[in-house]
């Protein structure tokens, strides 16, 4: 344990937006410590000369990255790191005794087939891959709590999931009906420089991308079709919008006793993304149609 009998936690990749959040979060946290920011091309550098707002809390450098220092230091451990890096590190963490909680899609997918089917790359941790859970905690909180290894999910199908995940496990959705209409802001996309993504390509401009091949699509299938107990596919559509954070979701399942979505969710106001940033609070609301099922809105802002 750390100091005073807190719970020693470090993060790789601490300088991107997963791992500022991360950071944001976790020192808000009675009862953990951080103990170690790592990086790359970041090693060095004070994290609060990269984030001056959290200057006040933080005054450790980020260094470079040593998995033998972070076990040593750490209990638990967080990977925020782009696609395809944290399978290359979990499993060594994981043999010296730390909880390895990874922020990329290395480890939401126990059949790693799918995994490079739609990531590509080489994967030989299939056991390590099939002990992982999916760290959605509104729908597997008892198996994260066991696990010392967890595949946090990813943004759309975190929106996704919440939402439609009442109706699944009722059996309340007609299979291959469920279509998810997604926007969400140019943080997504993380912190290197795109072309995309600057303010004069972005702003003033709502565009879908990925249409039929967005990488989440397989993931959202995967624990919906675990929650209802049989293939469920979808139509998920994601929109690039000009904002910074946060993101936006319309459903249109289309449900076998056609009351139940007012039924499920709580009347609400029409969810926006005005949510405070950092509130974690996720809106939702079922909009009734003139006929036809109501419409599930979700909105979520980290």
């Amino acid at each position: 344990m750390g100091d005073l009998g807190r719970v020693s936690v470090g993060i790789v990749g601490a300088s991107g937006y997963g791992g500022v959040q991360l950071v944001r979060i976790l020192m808000d946290h009675p009862h953990l410590q951080l103990a170690y920011l790592g990086g790359d091309s970041s090693a060095g550098q004070l994290f609060s000369d990269l984030y001056p707002h959290l200057g006040h809390w933080v005054k450790q450098t980020i260094e470079p990255i040593d998995l033998d220092a972070i076990a040593e230091r750490c209990q638990v451990v967080f990977l925020s790191l782009p696609n395809g890096l944290a399978f290359k590190m979990a499993p060594a963490l994981l043999d010296q005794g730390c909880k390895v909680l990874d922020l990329s899609a290395d480890y939401r997918f126990s059949d790693l087939e799918t995994y490079t089917a739609w990531y590509g790359g080489e994967r030989t941790d299939q056991s390590t891959a099939e002990s992982a859970v999916y760290g959605l905690p509104e729908l597997y909180r008892d198996r994260i709590a066991q696990s010392q290894l967890v595949g946090c999910p990813g943004c759309y199908p975190t929106a996704s999931l919440l939402a439609l995940s009442p109706l699944l496990k009722q059996g309340l959705i007609v299979p291959e009906t469920a279509i998810v209409d997604a926007k969400s802001g140019t943080s997504g996309g993380g912190r290197q420089a795109k072309t995309n993504m600057l303010l004069a390509e972005a702003d003033g401009s709502l565009a879908a991308y990925g249409v039929t091949r967005h990488r989440h699509t397989p993931e959202i299938e995967q624990i919906c079709s675990d929650l209802a107990g049989h293939e469920v596919l979808i139509q998920f559509t994601p929109h690039l919008i000009p904002m910074p954070r946060a993101s936006w979701q319309r459903f249109t399942p289309r449900c076998a006793i056609l009351d139940w979505c007012a039924k499920i969710y709580s009347p609400f106001t029409t969810p926006s993304t005005a949510v405070p940033p950092g509130s974690k609070c996720c809106p939702a609301a079922s909009i009734p149609r003139q006929s036809g099922p109501a419409e599930p809105i979700f909105a979520i802002s980290a």
